[in-house]
């Protein structure tokens, strides 16, 4: 394995962190990526998410400006068009770096800036960012792109088609006139090639097809449960208390969200294990033997982490929250299914997510049944299930007879059905059966919900249940995004970012459902702030069943014009 990659030019410290890493060859970007940006040359790549660019691009930039460097000035800026992909690209570096003591700063929306400014600060030899906060770093002078030496632009189609232009060019307008840059995209519409024409010198062209990276979608069944963002965790564990999977692989797309996925599935008993970049070799091969060994159940990893997984025996896929690309999902699932197996590919989903699985249907060609979340008499009948085949396994192999006395004095004294169903109750709370559990409200209305969020009718649909909706004041007029929101939440309100639901942005104010019971302190919380230097409403939401759009913005501009109403302001962080 190692060879392979020492052969496209990458020195062996790096080819060892790839070992490490479980990479065994190169993919068709990397082939043909590599080479030429270790030369020092642009790129122009035409490849889906999930064919292997971060490393494509990553490995040869690390090896020519990273290796034998001092952490000072970043070296190398990556952007991508979310936090999600900025983590990712950040925990794919690092990976990737190890053995070479790389530093990287990830810098997004929706975190404190004094703890990026303070990365900053150190010194660093990367820097992935999101365009939003990246451009406001460098109006506040806490991020210097003078020693810029690459530029990687990730999944640019996806920044455009997010509004991230403008930003784009301000960002491009700071660095140095000479540096080498990369641009990877999924298509190449004029606006992607006018960009590289502008920014990119005598590049490479590199075009990937799906059909030499990706194969043929597997054949499984696929089911989706649709639950509401706060009964996510809940209904997860219903699920595999129905499902008994003999090994599965939950994905998750943070590593933070793996370690509250983990700690919750083992508070309801289940061997669950955790695999993300936080965790060195010996962890990482620790889990394997554990898996392969049978020893546990699960496996909660980001799609990072488990690059380079090799289990045959994995029967069920589970993805908590459908991935950004569906390429990713395709992916995933192939995992399961192996060497003549069965397998079962699982999606737990919100209300919002719902209108993307017909695009999944069509990648798969397969089809995705949505189901019901088990009840609890669903999970109570599969534990009597199993606890039946225990029972009679017992009765099988024999070697009771011990126990006989103690069954024969009970019985004299009661009834001996009686004696047996409370020895089975006694195994059912032993094995951590539970009475006290409430039952999972079900998710409506998402039939519905086909089009995309920014197209709903604002005031016509309820928020999800056990959420709220909060009006603000501002919208894409002002250049509001969903970062921004969440930003202003997490950061002023302290509410954790698994406490937002879904956010619609209109021209002139957005609405954005938060759990119930912190809804009252999100509004007092943003009060005293302000965003894109303007004070705006922020309060709960009174939606008018029959007006029209166009007469609901309306109405909400005057209501906001109103001296009298009580406002809210928040910054954009």
């Amino acid at each position: 394995m190692t060879n392979a990659f020492i052969e496209l030019g990458l020195p062996p410290d790096i080819a060892q962190a790839l070992a490490d890493l479980g990479f065994e060859e190169p993919t068709p970007i990397q082939k043909a990526a590599i080479p030429v940006l270790l030369e020092g040359r642009d790129v122009l790549g035409q490849a889906a998410t999930g064919t292997g660019k971060t490393a494509a691009f990553g490995l040869p930039l690390i090896a020519r400006y990273v290796v034998g460097k001092k952490a000072e000035l970043p070296q190398v800026l990556v952007l991508t068009p979310t936090r999600e992909l900025c983590l990712q690209v950040c925990e794919s570096f690092l990976g990737f770096g190890k053995t070479v003591g790389i530093e990287v700063a990830p810098i997004y929306g929706g975190q404190e800036y004094g703890r990026q400014i303070r990365l900053l600060k150190r010194g660093v030899h990367v820097v992935a960012a999101t365009p939003g906060r990246a451009l406001d770093h460098i109006r506040r002078g806490t991020l210097d792109l003078s020693a810029i030496k690459a530029l990687v632009l990730d999944e640019a189609d996806e920044m455009l088609d997010m509004g991230f232009a403008e930003e784009l060019e301000a960002i491009l307008a700071e660095l140095p006139a000479k540096h080498q840059t990369a641009l990877f995209s999924a298509t190449l519409p004029d606006r992607i090639k006018t960009i590289a024409q502008m920014h990119l010198h005598e590049p490479e062209h590199i075009v990937i097809a799906r059909s030499a990276t990706q194969g043929d979608a597997p054949r499984i069944p696929q089911h989706a449960y649709v639950v509401g963002r706060s009964h996510r965790l809940a209904a997860l564990g219903r699920i595999l208390d129905v499902q008994s999977p003999e090994l599965a692989i939950c994905f998750a797309r943070t590593r933070v969200e793996v370690d509250e996925i983990t700690e919750a599935l083992r508070g309801r008993g289940f061997a669950v294990e955790a695999l993300h970049g936080g965790l060195d070799q010996a962890s990482r091969d620790r889990v394997m033997r554990r898996a392969r060994a049978g020893q546990i159940e699960l496996i909660v990893a980001t799609d990072v982490a488990a690059r380079g997984i090799d289990l045959e025996n994995v029967s069920h896929v589970i993805n908590f929250g459908i991935p950004a690309s569906l390429e990713t999902y395709v992916h995933r699932i192939g995992r399961t299914g192996r060497a003549g197996r069965s397998g079962l590919a699982i999606t737990v989903l919100e209300p919002r997510e719902y209108g993307r699985l017909r695009a999944i249907e069509r990648m798969t060609k397969g089809k995705v049944e949505v189901r019901s979340v088990p009840s609890i008499t669903d999970v109570r009948a599969k534990r009597m299930e199993v606890a039946r085949g225990a029972i009679a396994e017992e009765l099988l192999e024999g070697g009771y007879e011990r126990f006989r006395v103690v069954v024969e004095q009970l019985c004299e004294e009661f009834d001996p059905f009686d004696v047996a169903s409370a020895a089975i109750s006694l195994v059912d709370k032993l094995s951590g059966g539970a009475d006290d559990e409430e039952e999972i409200p079900a998710a409506t209305g998402f039939e519905k919900s086909r089009r995309p969020a920014a197209r709903k009718q604002h005031g016509r649909q309820a928020p999800e249940p056990g959420m709220t909706r909060l009006y603000i004041g501002a919208g894409r007029s002002l250049g509001v995004r969903p970062g921004d929101i969440v930003g202003a939440i997490a950061n002023e309100a302290g509410i954790a970012s698994k406490r937002i639901g879904a956010i619609d942005i209109a021209e002139r104010f957005s609405l954005v459902e938060v759990d119930t019971p912190v809804a009252n302190a999100v509004i007092e919380a943003l009060r005293g702030t302000t965003i894109k230097g303007r004070a705006v409403t922020v309060r709960r939401d009174r939606p008018k069943e029959k007006r029209t759009d166009r007469f609901a913005e309306t109405s909400e501009r005057r209501f906001e014009e109103r001296p009298e109403d009580t406002r809210g302001r928040f910054s954009n962080d």
